[in-house]
């Protein structure tokens, strides 16, 4: 495959997290395992075999590829793509394709789901995507993928095998559904997004920004651009029940060295090992 694009990858809990984020540079995530991505700041050659998108918000670092990946995808004669997308957002993001097509003199087919925040998508059986609100300068949201399965009630987990096939032969309805949230995409939001949406903090898996870390930037004009700080992380570091918390979208006036020092001198155990900074 071509290399075209900066990519991490870590395996964890029998998933597969690939991407990369900067904040005003680009971001862009894929869970092959999942086949899902979120967000399409860039395109890495590899990541266009990934029919289902979810984008957060239409900011340029988060969205500019979508006229890249749907080309792609057509040149290698795969079929059309899904893409989720704020609901605000899909009406210029289908003129900006009908702009390329033009100057490309090729089609961009795609299909554009908008989404609003309380949405719920059944990407399979197992998988459901909800959509909740998030808080930032544009209309934005979080996503956060659960597996769903049926098990069987409690009052009838005691019972013997030809008891309980008598019953569901009967009528009654013998299971009911779980949800257990294994992933959580955050997208640009500050940290109320996950206060109001508990589902963020409990997920297997959290992706989230911290785009800034010294305490040279105040906290107020950062929430006011729609971002997180570290010491919201610090603030809030008992909420995390996560396995792993991957931390993202740094501001490019960072180093990886100083982003690493200021968070190990606030953060100083890495949330019990938890925080993974994506760098």
């Amino acid at each position: 495959m071509l290399d075209n694009a900066p990519l991490r990858k870590i395996e964890f809990n029998g998933l597969t997290i690939e991407g990369y984020s900067r904040a005003a540079v680009q971001t862009y995530w894929r869970i092959p395992e999942m086949k899902l991505g979120f967000d399409l700041g860039l395109q890495p050659w590899d990541f266009m075999g990934t029919a289902t998108w979810f984008v957060s918000h239409a900011h340029l670092d988060h969205i500019a590829a979508l006229p890249v990946y749907v080309s792609r995808r057509r040149l290698m004669k795969m079929p059309p793509p899904v893409i989720y997308m704020p609901e605000v957002a899909v009406g210029p993001a289908l003129q900006v394709l009908k702009a390329f097509s033009r100057l490309d003199r090729g089609k961009m087919p795609c299909t554009i789901h908008p989404v609003l925040p309380g949405a719920e998508i059944e990407l399979s059986r197992e998988l459901i995507v909800n959509a909740y609100e998030t808080k930032h300068t544009v209309p934005s949201v979080g996503y956060v993928v659960s597996q769903r399965r049926r098990k069987l009630k409690a009052e009838y987990q005691e019972l013997p095998g030809d008891q309980i096939r008598d019953l569901r032969l009967g009528g009654t309805e013998v299971t009911e559904e779980h949800r257990h949230p294994m992933l959580a995409y955050l997208g640009d939001s500050r940290a109320e997004a996950m206060d109001n949406n508990p589902q963020f903090y409990e997920a297997d898996i959290l992706i989230m920004e911290m785009t800034f870390v010294s305490p040279e930037h105040r906290k107020e004009k950062i929430h006011k651009m729609g971002h997180i700080h570290l010491d919201d992380v610090v603030a809030r570091q008992d909420r995390f029940q996560n396995k792993m918390i991957i931390a993202s979208h740094f501001s490019t006036r960072y180093n990886n060295r100083q982003i690493q020092e200021h968070v190990k001198a606030k953060l100083p155990n890495m949330l019990d090992g938890r925080l993974n900074l994506w760098l």
